[in-house]
């Protein structure tokens, strides 16, 4: 029987150069051991310098990439912007994800919208997370909104880290492995889970499983978080080893 094959849409800012390569190294590692194929197809908003005014800029341009993948057919698509998200104001991965949708079904092809802020929130909750702490490579006070949000879902924020790197390329350049040693500045006394990358540019896939192991809890990243609600978008199998625990397949 031939094996489906699943079309992979991400927004992403035109500065981007990670979730284009994580999410497809998680999902490309997932098909060593599942039937299911992906392929993988991207639409750019631009944004250079991660401050607030050009995330809100930024994000009134998601509506055109949505349709741009729409036209494409994909199968589940991903806004691939954490802190443009949650910089809108609360709650307000409910909004784009509901106005992204539409404008699909408009379109002519229904197609479901995961946001990495929103999965973030979900895979949290999935776990059953009340308490966490964060790290994320931005300037204290868009780390504070991210820290604001995350609150107003219902979970408490315990300690936070900020890497305070504006530019978003040079946040896209640090080391996959250097997360597995920055989250040594956060206060993790009984905390359920560690966010180890509140950022979807920000490399950490190489880190996660390494300090869930020397953590012994639970530890994500925004973009492990992404391919978890994707999967489940999609009702596929979460199980991905090697990549924490929310890709465990327990949830």
């Amino acid at each position: 029987m031939k094996k489906r094959t699943y079309r992979i849409g991400q927004i992403v800012p035109s500065s981007n150069t990670t979730m284009e390569t994580e999410i497809p190294a998680m999902l490309l590692k997932r098909q060593e051991t599942q039937p299911e194929k992906f392929t993988f197809h991207s639409s750019r908003m631009r944004m250079k310098h991660v401050t607030k005014e050009e995330l809100q800029k930024m994000d009134c341009d998601s509506g055109r990439c949505a349709l741009e993948l729409s036209d494409a057919r994909v199968d589940v698509m991903g806004y691939a912007c954490l802190v443009a998200i949650m910089s809108m104001g609360n709650s307000y991965h409910r909004v784009s994800e509901k106005n992204l949708h539409a404008l699909t079904v408009e379109n002519g092809y229904p197609t479901p919208i995961v946001s990495s802020a929103g999965a973030l929130v979900q895979g949290l909750k999935a776990m059953g997370a009340k308490k966490v702490s964060i790290l994320t490579p931005y300037m204290k006070p868009l780390t504070q909104l991210v820290v604001d949000y995350i609150e107003n879902e219902g979970i408490t924020v315990h300690d936070s880290h900020s890497l305070e790197i504006s530019d978003n390329l040079e946040v896209g350049a640090q080391d996959s492995l250097a997360p597995s040693k920055l989250y040594k500045n956060l206060d993790t006394t009984g905390v359920d889970c560690v966010v180890l990358s509140a950022c979807v540019q920000m490399p950490s896939l190489e880190s996660v499983q390494i300090v869930e192991d020397e953590l012994g809890i639970p530890v994500i990243t925004a973009a492990v978080a992404t391919t978890y609600r994707m999967l489940k978008e999609l009702n596929l199998d979460t199980k991905i080893p090697g990549f924490g625990e929310l890709l465990s397949g327990k949830y």
